[in-house]
Protein backbone atom coordinates (compact mmCIF):
# COMPACT_ATOMS: atom_id res chain seq x y z
CA UNK A 1 0.00 0.00 0.00
CA UNK A 2 1.56 3.59 -1.13
CA UNK A 3 2.01 6.31 1.11
CA UNK A 4 -0.68 7.84 -0.61
CA UNK A 5 -3.66 5.42 0.49
CA UNK A 6 -2.18 5.03 4.10
CA UNK A 7 -1.98 9.24 4.46
CA UNK A 8 -5.48 9.06 2.74
CA UNK A 9 -6.46 6.63 5.41
CA UNK A 10 -4.79 7.87 8.48
CA UNK A 11 -6.79 11.25 7.81
CA UNK A 12 -9.63 9.41 8.69
CA UNK A 13 -8.49 6.80 12.08
CA UNK A 14 -8.85 4.03 9.78
CA UNK A 15 -6.51 0.95 10.18
CA UNK A 16 -6.59 -1.10 6.92
CA UNK A 17 -6.77 -5.08 7.11
CA UNK A 18 -5.17 -5.96 4.08
CA UNK A 19 -4.42 -4.45 0.50
CA UNK A 20 -7.01 -2.89 -1.51
CA UNK A 21 -9.25 -4.21 -3.84
CA UNK A 22 -9.80 -2.85 -7.68
CA UNK A 23 -13.80 -3.10 -8.13
CA UNK A 24 -15.39 -3.50 -11.24
CA UNK A 25 -16.99 -0.80 -13.32
CA UNK A 26 -14.07 1.77 -13.16
CA UNK A 27 -13.72 3.15 -16.13
CA UNK A 28 -13.57 6.58 -15.21
CA UNK A 29 -12.59 6.73 -11.87
CA UNK A 30 -10.02 4.32 -9.67
CA UNK A 31 -11.71 2.16 -7.01
CA UNK A 32 -11.26 0.13 -4.87
CA UNK A 33 -12.68 -1.96 -1.73
CA UNK A 34 -10.46 -2.14 1.44
CA UNK A 35 -11.25 -3.50 5.14
CA UNK A 36 -10.98 -1.51 8.12
CA UNK A 37 -10.29 -1.80 11.33
CA UNK A 38 -14.04 -0.10 11.37
CA UNK A 39 -15.55 -2.05 8.93
CA UNK A 40 -15.24 -1.79 4.99
CA UNK A 41 -14.99 1.26 2.94
CA UNK A 42 -14.61 1.64 -0.53
CA UNK A 43 -12.12 4.63 -1.97
CA UNK A 44 -12.32 6.33 -5.40
CA UNK A 45 -10.00 8.39 -6.98
CA UNK A 46 -10.16 10.76 -9.41
CA UNK A 47 -10.35 14.68 -10.43
CA UNK A 48 -10.71 16.01 -7.55
CA UNK A 49 -13.96 18.48 -8.34
CA UNK A 50 -15.69 15.66 -9.72
CA UNK A 51 -15.29 14.04 -6.23
CA UNK A 52 -16.58 16.62 -4.98
CA UNK A 53 -19.39 16.88 -6.56
CA UNK A 54 -20.17 13.12 -5.99
CA UNK A 55 -19.86 13.67 -2.40
CA UNK A 56 -22.40 16.52 -2.09
CA UNK A 57 -24.50 14.79 -4.17
CA UNK A 58 -24.52 11.57 -2.02
CA UNK A 59 -25.10 13.99 0.77
CA UNK A 60 -28.02 15.40 -0.61
CA UNK A 61 -29.69 11.83 -1.39
CA UNK A 62 -28.99 10.93 2.19
CA UNK A 63 -30.66 13.79 3.72
CA UNK A 64 -33.71 13.20 0.88
CA UNK A 65 -34.42 9.72 1.06
CA UNK A 66 -35.76 7.96 4.08
CA UNK A 67 -36.15 4.17 2.41
CA UNK A 68 -32.88 4.39 0.04
CA UNK A 69 -29.81 3.23 1.31
CA UNK A 70 -26.88 5.71 0.46
CA UNK A 71 -23.13 5.63 1.15
CA UNK A 72 -22.47 7.38 3.77
CA UNK A 73 -19.30 9.36 2.64
CA UNK A 74 -16.50 9.28 5.46
CA UNK A 75 -13.91 11.36 3.76
CA UNK A 76 -12.85 13.48 0.78
CA UNK A 77 -9.39 15.14 0.35
CA UNK A 78 -7.56 15.75 -3.05
CA UNK A 79 -8.30 13.47 -5.56
CA UNK A 80 -9.73 11.11 -3.56
CA UNK A 81 -13.53 9.94 -1.32
CA UNK A 82 -13.72 7.41 1.19
CA UNK A 83 -17.71 5.86 1.68
CA UNK A 84 -18.75 2.86 3.73
CA UNK A 85 -18.96 0.13 1.98
CA UNK A 86 -22.14 -1.57 0.51
CA UNK A 87 -22.32 -5.23 -0.27
CA UNK A 88 -24.59 -6.29 -2.67
CA UNK A 89 -27.01 -9.38 -2.76
CA UNK A 90 -29.51 -11.30 -4.81
CA UNK A 91 -33.03 -9.03 -5.98
CA UNK A 92 -36.09 -9.92 -5.45
CA UNK A 93 -39.71 -8.49 -6.59
CA UNK A 94 -39.91 -6.98 -2.90
CA UNK A 95 -36.62 -5.53 -3.50
CA UNK A 96 -37.79 -4.24 -6.91
CA UNK A 97 -41.12 -2.79 -5.61
CA UNK A 98 -38.85 -1.06 -2.01
CA UNK A 99 -37.04 0.65 -5.10
CA UNK A 100 -39.49 1.86 -6.87
CA UNK A 101 -41.12 3.39 -3.39
CA UNK A 102 -38.03 4.81 -2.60
CA UNK A 103 -37.02 6.34 -6.32
CA UNK A 104 -41.10 8.16 -6.09
CA UNK A 105 -40.13 9.48 -2.31
CA UNK A 106 -36.80 11.05 -3.55
CA UNK A 107 -38.75 12.06 -6.75
CA UNK A 108 -41.34 13.98 -4.37
CA UNK A 109 -38.16 16.57 -3.07
CA UNK A 110 -39.43 18.40 -5.82
CA UNK A 111 -38.12 22.93 -6.30
CA UNK A 112 -39.12 25.96 -8.07
CA UNK A 113 -35.50 25.86 -10.54
CA UNK A 114 -34.48 23.13 -12.84
CA UNK A 115 -30.84 22.89 -12.34
CA UNK A 116 -28.29 22.65 -9.58
CA UNK A 117 -26.41 25.29 -7.65
CA UNK A 118 -23.22 23.77 -8.78
CA UNK A 119 -22.13 22.26 -11.87
CA UNK A 120 -21.17 18.18 -11.63
CA UNK A 121 -19.92 15.65 -14.15
CA UNK A 122 -21.95 12.46 -15.68
CA UNK A 123 -18.86 10.22 -15.71
CA UNK A 124 -16.61 12.47 -16.76
CA UNK A 125 -18.11 14.84 -19.09
CA UNK A 126 -18.52 18.02 -17.57
CA UNK A 127 -22.21 18.63 -16.51
CA UNK A 128 -23.67 22.04 -16.61
CA UNK A 129 -26.54 22.91 -14.29
CA UNK A 130 -27.19 26.67 -14.24
CA UNK A 131 -31.01 26.90 -13.52
CA UNK A 132 -33.50 27.40 -15.45
CA UNK A 133 -37.53 28.05 -14.57
CA UNK A 134 -38.33 25.79 -17.07
CA UNK A 135 -37.71 22.57 -17.42
CA UNK A 136 -38.02 22.70 -21.69
CA UNK A 137 -35.44 25.61 -21.91
CA UNK A 138 -33.26 23.13 -19.29
CA UNK A 139 -33.44 20.09 -21.40
CA UNK A 140 -32.44 21.89 -24.41
CA UNK A 141 -29.89 24.26 -23.39
CA UNK A 142 -27.90 22.30 -20.70
CA UNK A 143 -28.69 18.86 -21.88
CA UNK A 144 -29.41 18.23 -25.37
CA UNK A 145 -27.76 21.42 -27.17
CA UNK A 146 -23.82 21.14 -25.55
CA UNK A 147 -23.36 17.18 -26.10
CA UNK A 148 -25.21 17.53 -29.62
CA UNK A 149 -22.27 20.14 -30.49
CA UNK A 150 -19.78 18.16 -28.92
CA UNK A 151 -20.42 15.33 -30.93
CA UNK A 152 -20.65 16.87 -33.96
CA UNK A 153 -17.82 18.65 -33.62
CA UNK A 154 -15.97 15.51 -32.69
CA UNK A 155 -16.94 13.83 -35.99
CA UNK A 156 -19.51 11.76 -34.48
CA UNK A 157 -22.63 12.68 -35.94
CA UNK A 158 -23.04 14.36 -39.37
CA UNK A 159 -24.75 17.83 -40.08
CA UNK A 160 -28.29 15.83 -40.52
CA UNK A 161 -28.50 14.26 -37.49
CA UNK A 162 -27.28 17.40 -35.23
CA UNK A 163 -29.72 19.38 -37.30
CA UNK A 164 -32.53 16.67 -36.09
CA UNK A 165 -31.59 16.72 -32.93
CA UNK A 166 -31.33 20.31 -32.46
CA UNK A 167 -34.83 20.39 -34.13
CA UNK A 168 -36.04 18.17 -31.19
CA UNK A 169 -34.76 20.45 -28.81
CA UNK A 170 -35.93 23.54 -29.94
CA UNK A 171 -39.78 21.82 -30.34
CA UNK A 172 -40.13 20.44 -26.78
CA UNK A 173 -42.63 22.85 -25.72
CA UNK A 174 -44.84 21.67 -28.09
CA UNK A 175 -45.60 18.59 -26.55
CA UNK A 176 -43.58 17.90 -23.00
CA UNK A 177 -45.92 20.04 -20.19
CA UNK A 178 -44.09 22.45 -17.80
CA UNK A 179 -43.39 20.24 -14.37
CA UNK A 180 -42.11 20.62 -11.20
CA UNK A 181 -37.77 20.02 -10.37
CA UNK A 182 -37.64 16.96 -8.59
CA UNK A 183 -34.27 15.49 -6.94
CA UNK A 184 -32.84 13.29 -9.27
CA UNK A 185 -29.81 11.16 -9.19
CA UNK A 186 -29.00 11.73 -12.38
CA UNK A 187 -27.17 8.87 -13.52
CA UNK A 188 -29.23 5.73 -12.30
CA UNK A 189 -28.48 2.96 -14.63
CA UNK A 190 -28.29 -0.41 -13.70
CA UNK A 191 -24.75 -0.53 -12.37
CA UNK A 192 -25.35 2.30 -9.97
CA UNK A 193 -28.37 0.48 -8.24
CA UNK A 194 -27.34 -1.99 -5.50
CA UNK A 195 -30.10 -4.82 -3.41
CA UNK A 196 -28.74 -4.88 0.10
CA UNK A 197 -29.45 -6.54 3.10
CA UNK A 198 -30.62 -3.05 4.37
CA UNK A 199 -32.13 -2.40 1.30
CA UNK A 200 -32.18 -0.79 -2.11
CA UNK A 201 -29.38 1.24 -2.87
CA UNK A 202 -28.36 4.13 -5.27
CA UNK A 203 -24.35 4.79 -6.08
CA UNK A 204 -22.34 7.55 -8.15
CA UNK A 205 -25.07 10.32 -8.59
CA UNK A 206 -24.60 12.78 -10.80
CA UNK A 207 -27.56 15.13 -9.05
CA UNK A 208 -29.82 17.96 -10.33
CA UNK A 209 -33.10 19.10 -10.44
CA UNK A 210 -35.10 17.93 -13.36
CA UNK A 211 -38.18 15.72 -14.61
CA UNK A 212 -38.53 12.61 -12.98
CA UNK A 213 -38.03 10.56 -16.14
CA UNK A 214 -33.94 11.23 -16.06
CA UNK A 215 -33.64 8.41 -13.88
CA UNK A 216 -36.47 6.00 -15.17
CA UNK A 217 -35.45 6.42 -18.85
CA UNK A 218 -31.62 5.79 -17.46
CA UNK A 219 -32.93 2.86 -15.13
CA UNK A 220 -34.61 1.62 -18.30
CA UNK A 221 -31.71 1.87 -21.11
CA UNK A 222 -29.10 -0.56 -19.94
CA UNK A 223 -31.66 -3.30 -18.68
CA UNK A 224 -34.74 -2.78 -16.85
CA UNK A 225 -36.47 -2.94 -13.78
CA UNK A 226 -39.49 -5.48 -13.20
CA UNK A 227 -43.19 -4.38 -13.05
CA UNK A 228 -42.59 -4.78 -9.49
CA UNK A 229 -40.63 -1.27 -9.33
CA UNK A 230 -43.19 0.47 -11.97
CA UNK A 231 -46.09 -0.69 -10.30
CA UNK A 232 -44.42 0.29 -6.55
CA UNK A 233 -43.61 3.67 -8.39
CA UNK A 234 -46.63 4.72 -10.56
CA UNK A 235 -48.91 3.33 -7.97
CA UNK A 236 -51.25 3.09 -11.35
CA UNK A 237 -50.69 6.53 -12.78
CA UNK A 238 -48.53 6.10 -15.61
CA UNK A 239 -48.22 8.74 -18.38
CA UNK A 240 -49.74 8.28 -21.65
CA UNK A 241 -46.66 9.41 -23.18
CA UNK A 242 -44.60 7.31 -21.33
CA UNK A 243 -42.79 6.20 -24.73
CA UNK A 244 -41.75 9.26 -26.00
CA UNK A 245 -40.63 11.29 -22.89
CA UNK A 246 -38.37 7.89 -22.27
CA UNK A 247 -36.79 8.22 -25.77
CA UNK A 248 -36.56 11.87 -24.74
CA UNK A 249 -34.45 11.59 -21.45
CA UNK A 250 -32.88 8.80 -23.05
CA UNK A 251 -31.35 11.10 -25.72
CA UNK A 252 -28.54 13.09 -23.39
CA UNK A 253 -26.83 9.82 -21.66
CA UNK A 254 -26.71 8.06 -25.37
CA UNK A 255 -24.77 11.37 -26.50
CA UNK A 256 -22.46 10.92 -23.35
CA UNK A 257 -21.61 7.55 -24.24
CA UNK A 258 -21.03 8.27 -27.92
CA UNK A 259 -19.10 11.16 -26.19
CA UNK A 260 -16.87 8.98 -24.18
CA UNK A 261 -17.06 5.54 -25.91
CA UNK A 262 -17.42 6.17 -29.71
CA UNK A 263 -18.96 5.19 -32.78
CA UNK A 264 -20.82 1.96 -31.07
CA UNK A 265 -23.61 4.05 -29.50
CA UNK A 266 -24.76 6.55 -32.79
CA UNK A 267 -27.02 3.81 -33.60
CA UNK A 268 -28.81 3.88 -30.49
CA UNK A 269 -28.83 8.06 -30.67
CA UNK A 270 -30.81 7.52 -34.36
CA UNK A 271 -33.42 4.83 -32.50
CA UNK A 272 -34.10 7.25 -29.52
CA UNK A 273 -34.18 10.44 -31.93
CA UNK A 274 -36.82 8.15 -34.28
CA UNK A 275 -38.87 7.58 -31.44
CA UNK A 276 -39.52 11.10 -30.40
CA UNK A 277 -39.67 12.18 -33.33
CA UNK A 278 -42.80 9.81 -34.24
CA UNK A 279 -44.55 11.17 -31.46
Amino acid sequence: MDTEWRDCLSSLDLVPRGEPRPLGGGDIAAVSWLDTDQGAVVIKRDDPERLSGEAEGLRTLRQASSRLVVPEVLGEGDGWLVMVALEGIGRTARDEAALGEGLRELHGATGAMHGWHRDNACGSTPQPNAPLEDGRAFQRERRLLPLTRACHDRGLIDTRLRSRLEEVAATLETWLPPMPASLVHGDLWSGNVLFTRQGPAIIDPAVYRHYPEVDLAMLTLFGSPGEAFFAAYRDGAAPSDWPRREALFQLYPLLNHLLLFGGAYRGGVERALRRVEAG
